[in-house]
């Protein structure tokens, strides 16, 4: 073999070898392309899902945040709604503390009511002597009621008539302009076992207080219904 036969040879050989090695790096470069488009999606994958998850959680918060607005504005109305009622109550026990004033403006039926709440006392009380407190402006009525009254227990109870001490101390006066903020007294009575440890307090204001609290239900029920904030 000449010269040229192996130069020829060699040349085929290099041309064999660089084609070989143009389909390799060719190849190389379509499979790094290929692996290089795959991680790509997979990073741009993994970003959606980061920024759907982020989207997630902030639109929970969102939601949470406007359930509690409106929890705490539904518990606002619901105090305002309670707290209109209970102004409507108390404006209406106090009017009827005032019309209690008018009670005493009839002598003969504030007497004959002054009677019956101290024989209701002494039928609570069942003590043989009591102590009784009024107000100093109805001092003056005792004198024409406590004998009848003491005797209609007697009568009701079946015992003797029981002693009677009206008590040097007064109750409060009623309610006026001069003694808007101190304690008052619209009428009635107080008893008090000798010792002073069973009292019956059978006042006018007492007995608002008792009546209302026994009838508040009713009132309320009769005035709001079955009223909810919704």
């Amino acid at each position: 073999m000449n010269d040229a036969d192996v130069s020829k040879q060699i040349q085929q050989m290099v041309r064999f070898i660089r084609q070989e090695a143009e389909e390799k790096a060719n190849e190389i470069s379509v499979s790094a392309e290929e692996e290089f488009n795959i991680e790509k999606l997979q990073l741009v994958e993994a970003e959606k899902k980061k920024i759907r998850q982020e989207y997630e959680r902030k639109e929970k918060q969102v939601e949470i945040r406007k359930k509690i607005e409106y929890s705490m504005q539904l518990n606002a109305s619901r105090i305002k709604v309670l707290q209109a009622q209970d102004d409507l109550v108390s404006s209406m026990k106090e009017a009827a503390g005032k019309e209690l004033l008018h009670v005493n403006h009839g002598h003969h039926a504030y007497i004959k009511l002054l009677k019956e709440l101290i024989v209701q006392s002494l039928l609570r009380l069942k003590e043989p002597s009591v102590i009784l407190r009024c107000r100093k402006e109805d001092l003056h009525l005792m004198d024409s009621v406590l004998h009848s009254a003491k005797h209609e227990y007697a009568e009701k109870a079946k015992v003797h008539p029981p002693e009677i001490f009206v008590d040097n101390v007064y109750l409060p006066p009623a309610p006026s302009h001069h003694h808007a903020h101190g304690p008052f007294c619209s009428g009635g009575v107080v008893l008090a076992s000798q010792d002073g440890k069973i009292v019956c307090e059978n006042t006018l204001d007492a007995r608002l207080d008792v009546v209302f609290r026994k009838k508040l239900p009713e009132i309320r029920k009769l005035l709001f219904g079955q009223i909810t904030v919704s």
